[in-house]
């Protein structure tokens, strides 16, 4: 090391000039360099969601999001796992540790949740497990908003008109409404008919799912 120090300070153009080549050098990468939004970073995850049509919050928390969480909290590598619940419908979305292959994550979740089918209500839609990767995520939102429509007119133009003409567009795949109102069906049961005809709100909420 003293010789090449001694030897640089007795030849100072030759240390000079690589200097100013690894300069520009790293001034030329640096400018070429790619900025990305969203980097080609892979969080392997998975989003069960399991549907009962007319089932309460609480109902769904004990009879199905408390099974699914402690048959997926054994998997290896999971570090994460949110669940929500709304009526009719709970979702548990299960995080893995980075490097963790997301097929075989998800195949294990969907493993985890067949596991337990038979312990979750007869009434249940079919569950869902799906993979959730980044690159699948939004890439624009828009508002809208109008004096002239009611809500419920406003959510269907979107849904009816605005979307197919999104998805017209070369490129969209998917476009999906956030807010605004869904069209329902309510169902009155009425006790005395249904005695009648011996049948339960159990079975017609399965036929109702099966319906949709």
């Amino acid at each position: 090391m003293r010789n090449i120090s001694a030897w640089s300070i007795r030849n100072p153009v030759i240390p000079l000039v690589l200097f100013t080549f690894l300069l520009a050098m790293g001034l030329l990468a640096f400018k070429r360099m790619d900025v990305n939004l969203n980097p080609d970073i892979s969080f392997p995850a998975a989003l069960i969601s399991i549907s009962q049509p007319g089932a309460a919050p609480p109902e769904l928390e004990i009879q199905i999001t408390r099974r699914v969480e402690a048959a997926v909290r054994s998997l290896n590598g999971v570090t994460e796992i949110n669940s929500t619940i709304r009526e009719g419908n709970s979702s548990t979305f299960v995080m893995f540790e980075i490097g963790t292959p997301i097929d075989r994550a998800v195949t294990d979740v969907r493993d985890a949740v067949a596991r337990i089918r038979a312990d979750l209500p007869d009434g249940i839609i079919e569950p869902q497990v799906q993979r959730i990767d980044n690159d699948d995520e939004p890439i624009g939102y828009f508002s809208a908003e109008s004096t002239a429509m009611t809500v419920e007119q406003l959510s269907w133009f979107i849904d009816d008109t605005l979307n197919r003409r999104l998805m017209g567009i070369e490129g969209v795949s998917v476009v999906s409404r956030t807010g605004g109102v869904s069209r329902e069906i309510r169902v009155e049961l009425d006790p005395v008919r249904m005695q009648s005809q011996g049948v339960t709100a159990s079975q017609i909420t399965s036929s109702c799912a099966r319906s949709t």
